[in-house]
Order: structure tokens, then sequence, then C-alpha cells
């Protein structure tokens, strides 16, 4: 699969999607399950479909164009599928591919990002300093800068952007409670403690899944956030504008299909157990990506 050329029209487009279609999400792993699962419960009667490339995780660490490439052929792989829209649930991916995705699909696909959620840590932070945790590639992209410099600047506000390129492999190899993991979180975030920090802005899907073990170390003094609640509810405001929210009178439980590039799906068949709230039903399958 090679990747997409904004610059040339869709070849071979697919048929306009139709309400019992799938909701497709893409992250570069494990860590986008954080979104699925709000986008779940929030819109219970949809099926879901999630990519996970796990072959090339993590994301952070790669240059810009790399991550434009990878991000293109995760999204064709969901639109060749079926899908009805598209959730970009990486922050890194998010701040290098929006534009020319939407632009390359129109609006028969639409496609959602993420960017952290540093707006309500402006709004409600107390000491007039939140952080930022995210990825080296994530402060690198426009999106969370432009919130910085046109929100938090003219609130005041300062923002700490703290980065790691560790934290991505405790989630995805299950071990964000381990003593390698504690110490990493401590390490990194203890200084935004002590610089007066009263809110922290988790800028990376996996993030969410390391909550247990920051509020292990910190207890109060953080208060928490991500994006994956917003993000569930513009999903649905989208899916109600393009008249494409299934409504089906049966009350199953949500099902989220995930499908993984690097061949590991019996390996992280055991972390999902732990990631994913018994209510909600998935399975996990390997796909080859040429």
């Amino acid at each position: 699969m090679t990747a997409i050329d904004p610059l040339h029209p869709l070849i071979d487009p697919m048929p306009k999607a139709k309400a019992d279609a799938p909701i497709g999400i893409f992250d570069s792993g494990i860590g986008g399950l954080s979104v699925a699962q709000e986008i779940a419960r929030h819109l219970p009667k949809e099926r879901i479909l999630y990519y996970a490339d796990t072959a090339h995780v993590p994301y952070g660490p790669r240059d810009d164009q790399n991550i434009r490439e990878l991000t293109a052929q995760a999204i064709e792989w969901l639109y060749r599928r079926g899908c009805k829209i598209a959730v970009v649930a990486c922050n890194t991916a998010s701040a290098f591919s929006l534009d020319y995705l939407r632009e390359h699909y129109g609006a028969d696909f639409p496609i959602i990002g993420l960017v952290p959620a540093l707006k309500p840590a402006v709004l409600h932070t107390q000491s007039k300093t939140v952080a930022v945790l995210a990825t080296p590639a994530t402060f690198r992209g426009k999106l969370i800068q432009e919130v910085i410099q046109g929100f938090a600047g003219p609130a005041q506000v300062k923002v700490i952007a703290v980065t790691s390129l560790d934290l991505v492999p405790f989630v995805e190899s299950g071990a964000q409670m381990s003593a390698a993991c504690l110490a990493t979180l401590k390490e990194i975030l203890q200084p935004v403690v002590d610089q007066g920090a009263d809110y922290l802005v988790l800028g990376c899907t996996h993030y969410p899944f390391l909550k247990a073990a920051i509020e292990s170390i910190f207890g109060q003094k953080l208060t928490l956030i991500d994006s994956g609640v917003p993000v569930a509810r513009q999903t649905a405001q989208i899916l109600i504008k393009n008249e494409l929210l299934f409504e089906n009178d049966q009350n199953e439980i949500a099902r989220i299909e995930c499908y993984v590039s690097g061949n590991n799906a019996e390996r992280l068949k055991v972390v999902l157990q732990h990631l994913i709230p018994s209510d909600l039903s998935w399975n996990i399958h390997n796909i080859t990506v040429e």
C-alpha cells in the first residue's frame, strides 16, 4: 500500500457510506482505544473498526513526512473497508495530516482529528500554570501551537511542554503500572508539580491509560484532562449533520473490531483484556500492510 497523494483526485472512490457502516478509528497503536471507548459509550448503537499501526508504533520519534505517509495508508485502509467517517485518534498524526486528508477525500468521508485538550485546562486553572504531556512531534505541529499562542497566551496562562518517548511503549506492552513506568512518570512530571501546574493535559491517546499510575504518584495535585469525551461528542455531531447516525431499535453492546499491522494480535489480546472494560465487546485481528 502506498501513501495517497493529496495533490491528485481520489482514484476509484468508494460509494458514499450509509448509516449502518462502521466508524473508522486510527492510531499508531492501541492508545486510541481510549477514544474508541468514549465513542462506543456515547454512540452505543454504532460499530467501530479500529486500525492500530503496531508495525510502526510509536510515531513520536518519526519525521513529519513519514508520519503523513503512515497516516495516509491507515486512513485509506479504513476508507476501503467502507467506513462512513474516520477519527484520527492520534495527536501526533493529527498534527501533520488533517488538512490534506480532508482535501483528498472530500465531504463524503468526514475526518476528525485530535488536538490536546488545552482549552479547558486554561479556562479552569487556578495557578495560571498548566502542563501538556505529548510527543515531540505533536509539539512540532501547528494545531497545539495555535492553541497555545491564540488561547493560553491571551489568558496569561503558562504552558509547560512535557515530552517522553518512553511512555507509549509502556502502554503498548501493558506495563503502565510497572516500576519503570512509575519512575519515568515521577521524573518527568515532578518538575511540573514543582512549577505550580494544577492541570495536566494528556496530549497522546495512549496517556489516558496512565491515569491510575499518575494519580498513584501525585494524588490530587494534578487534574488530568484528555480529549476522549469531546471527540466522541464531535463524532456524534458530524454523523448527525451528515445523516449518518445509526439509529436502529436494538440496544446492542458496542462492538470494537481491532486490526493491527504488526502481526502481534495474540500478544496484544492479553493487554486489551485489561484496557477495554468488560461491558464493551471486542475482537482483535492481524492484517498485512504491503
